[in-house]
This record gives structure tokens, C-alpha cells and sequence, in this order.
């Protein structure tokens, strides 16, 4: 069965204030830049007929700017610290980054990944297709080739299918990232996973939920001749997973993020076989967050 994780304690009340006022001044930063960000984005649309490649360029220098802006503000003013371990990966691969998601503090722990590989700036995601109308975040993936999906694959085919192309096409530096969970991980969703794995005589995972195929597949398929890599990333923390507002109070200290290296050559041609492949990986996934919980680190870990 799962294992139950004390809750991460709460600041006091005193504590509470002093990390509003320590964080504000950030946030607030952080908050006006990105609707400045939004501007410029818009006034980037001027080059596009000019240049797609200098348009696109220009906005992936914004995003890795203000996201750079990002973890900077997470390692010095919340106290983040994301400790590495697992395969050692080449700088400016392009990659399928394939991530566990428990809670928003995993964002930030792939966006420490990233800068250190060169790809802050080059991060695409899957997003839910209602937030490109968010002020901020929305409106800037729209300008990053994010892929805005409506949760029914026979609807998102054809546009995933035409950004894939243009990926190809214009030669666009990426890591796509995918949590092919869904959705975030709670215990009641776990529980609806453990009974669909007993329907389908699948693994019983106790860690992560059952991975949703069809979107990897395609992105691997798809995608195949442009990608170097799949990143199999275990992000895990001590205790129970941060809340987006507990990482805004400095109460995630230490995030672990660990990472298994596979070339895209020597992954399954067939879609049937690489949807077997990705449930083998989380398997494994389950069995490697099992061990951290165990010991508190993951194997072969050397901090």
C-alpha cells in the first residue's frame, strides 16, 4: 500500500508574515515582469514575417530570461535547493522529458534542470488549453509553441501533429515535457489507478498513477527524427510533496530530482510497444520512489 508521509509543517503565525513580507517583494517582481514580457512577445509579432527564426529566437530569449529569473528566486529567496543525481545528460540535447507530477514545486525543479542543460529557454509544454487565455503564463506560451490540448485525443490530434511538423520543420530546439500521469497525484487518485491496474492486471503502483499513453506515443513517433533523448525524471521530496503556497513561505528546503537517460534510437518502433515501454518505466518509477521513501536519498546518490 502507499506509504503516508508526515504533512510538512506549517510556519507559525509570526513565521507566516515574515515569509509573506520576505516573499512579496518577489513575487510582485515576478508578477509585473511577466505581463512586461507579455508586451514585448506582442511586439515580436512584427518579425515574424520577416523572420520565424529570429521571432522565435527573440521569445525563447524571454523565456529563458524571466523563467531564469525564476530560479534564481527560488535558490535565494525561498531556500530552494534541487540536489541531482542519476545520468549525466549533454548539454542542448533535443529530449521527451517524462516527469512524475505530484504538486507546481515540480515545475520549478525542471526549470533547475533545465538551466543547467541550456534549455530553460527551449522548454515546451503540455498545457491545458483554457490557460492560454491566463494573462502571464497563457498568453506567453502561446508565443513559446507550447501545445494546448482539450484532454480528448481524437480532438488534439491534428493540432499536436501540425506543432510536431513545425518542430521538424523550422529544426526547434526542445525539451517537450510531458507528465503522462494526467494529472497531479493524490491518494484518491491513486486509489482510482490501483483499481484500474487490478481491472487491466497492470502493476499496482503505490507512488505515481498509471501513465496515459497516447500522448507519448505520437510525441515519440512524431517526433522521433528531431529528438536525441527520453528523460525519465523522479522528482521527489522529504516528507509529503510541497503545495505551491508552502514553496511561496520557503518551506521546501530540498527537492530531489533523479534522472534515467534512454536514446531515442534504442526505444520501440511500434506504438503498441512503446506504450508497454512507458509502463515499464513507471514500474520502475514506482520502484525507485519506494527506495527514496525507504532511505531518504536515491540510489547511488552522493550529496
Amino acid at each position: 500500500m502507499p506509504q503516508q508521509h508526515p504533512p510538512l509543517r506549517h510556519a507559525t503565525t509570526w513565521k507566516h508574515v515574515l515569509a509573506l513580507l520576505k516573499t512579496l517583494p518577489t513575487l510582485v517582481f515576478l508578477g509585473t515582469t511577466l505581463l512586461l514580457v507579455n508586451l514585448f512577445q506582442v511586439w515580436s509579432l512584427l518579425l515574424r514575417p520577416i523572420s520565424q527564426r529570429h521571432f522565435r529566437a527573440f521569445n525563447r530569449y524571454l523565456a529563458d530570461t524571466w523563467w531564469g529569473w525564476c530560479v534564481v528566486a527560488a535558490r535565494r529567496v525561498h531556500g530552494m535547493d534541487v540536489r541531482i543525481t542519476g545520468d549525466e545528460i549533454p548539454a542542448r540535447e533535443n529530449a521527451i522529458v517524462v516527469a512524475n507530477h505530484q504538486q507546481m514545486p515540480d515545475i520549478m525543479c525542471l526549470m533547475f534542470l533545465a538551466r543547467t542543460k541550456h534549455r530553460l529557454g527551449d522548454l515546451k509544454w503540455f498545457v491545458k488549453s483554457q490557460l492560454k487565455w491566463v494573462p502571464g503564463v497563457g498568453w506567453g506560451m502561446q508565443f513559446l509553441d507550447c501545445i494546448f490540448v482539450k484532454r480528448s485525443w481524437s480532438r488534439d490530434k491534428e493540432s499536436i501533429s501540425r506543432t510536431f511538423s513545425r518542430f521538424a520543420d523550422y529544426d526547434i530546439p526542445i525539451w517537450l515535457v510531458s507528465f503522462v500521469e494526467g494529472t497531479r497525484f493524490t491518494n484518491p487518485k491513486l486509489q482510482a489507478a490501483r483499481d484500474f491496474a487490478r481491472e487491466r492486471e497492470l502493476f499496482l503502483p503505490s507512488h505515481v498513477l498509471l501513465p496515459r499513453t497516447k500522448g507519448f506515443t505520437a510525441s515519440v513517433l512524431g517526433l522521433r527524427e528531431h529528438l536525441d533523448a527520453v528523460y525519465d525524471i523522479t522528482i521527489a521530496y522529504p516528507g509529503q510533496p510541497p503545495t505551491l503556497w508552502q514553496y511561496a513561505q520557503g518551506l521546501v528546503p530540498i527537492a530531489h530530482v533523479h534522472i534515467r537517460r534512454y536514446a531515442m534510437a534504442d526505444l520501440p518502433v511500434s506504438r503498441e510497444d512503446l506504450a508497454a515501454w512507458l509502463l515499464d518505466l513507471f514500474q520502475g518509477k514506482d520502484e525507485l520512489l519506494e527506495y527514496f521513501h525507504s532511505h531518504g536519498a536515491f540510489p547511488c546518490a552522493d550529496y
